[in-house]
């Protein structure tokens, strides 16, 4: 059993940090789950798009369809380019905020509230990425995607890990920072300015590693952060600390 990755090494390099940052992180050999941070929920920014494409395989996957040939390409671009536009699209195919949050119910989420508006007035990008969440419940979705269950096929469990190990290279930070190119990482990631002046920035990263004798979930949610790239450093930081402490 490991000691707590999110122990005081970790602690230490937080207290340095201005942000709130909440994380979790979860071995599946042990079951074991450690937690770092309080507060309330924040905001997704793009990792809400791993919800989108979960529900939205769900869906077909209850009603005896695939997606569709034409959906295969938007699937890509929303995760691997984190493109908004195929979000938008799938969100609505997923049921909206309704069926998001039928699915999310389905897995037992009980922090993750889908944003009720997609053009939010006086808001200048996408609306769901306003659904707010907690990194025990984004835990519970990657989840979905590595341990058999009932609402997902073995097939889209594996199509939708494979998206998120192509992540473009631009966007592979986060949770796979410290970790050498030998180890999987299937990742997602988010950034939201949620002001015009841009020094109230939202900083998300999840995802699995897997390699060098390491096998865990990760989510880090950083709120708060004065820059993209402030929020990107703490984050990249942190991750660091928990691989090598997942030895």
């Amino acid at each position: 059993m490991h000691d707590n990755p999110l122990g005081a090494a970790a602690k230490s390099y937080l207290v340095t940090r201005s942000a709130t940052v909440l994380a979790a992180v979860y071995d599946p050999r042990t079951g074991q789950t450690w937690s770092l941070g309080s507060g309330k929920p924040q905001d997704d920014a793009s990792i809400v798009k791993l919800d989108i494409l979960e529900a939205l395989l769900a869906r077909h996957h209850a009603t005896g369809t695939v997606l569709p040939a034409q959906d295969i390409p938007i699937a890509q671009a929303m995760i691997e380019d984190s493109d908004n536009d195929a979000a938008t699209s799938l969100w609505y195919q997923a049921g909206g905020a309704r069926g998001i949050t039928a699915f999310n119910s389905s897995i037992g989420l009980v922090d993750t509230t889908p944003s009720s508006c997609v053009d939010c007035p006086g808001f200048p990008w996408p609306g769901w990425g306003l659904t707010t969440s907690t990194p025990a419940d984004q835990i519970a979705l990657l989840r979905e995607l590595l341990q058999p269950n009932g609402r997902l096929t073995d097939a889209q469990r594996q199509y939708a890990l494979g998206l998120m190990e192509n992540v473009t290279e631009s966007q592979r930070w986060g949770v796979s920072a410290g970790v050498p190119p030998q180890a999987t990482v299937a990742l997602k990631n988010g950034w939201l300015p949620l002001t015009s002046a841009g020094d109230d920035w939202q900083i998300n990263s999840i995802g699995w590693v897997s390699g060098e004798g390491r096998d865990y979930l990760i989510a880090v949610l950083s709120a708060g952060d004065p820059t993209e790239q402030y929020g990107i450093d703490t984050i990249d930081r942190l991750s660091a600390i928990v691989w090598q402490r997942m030895r």
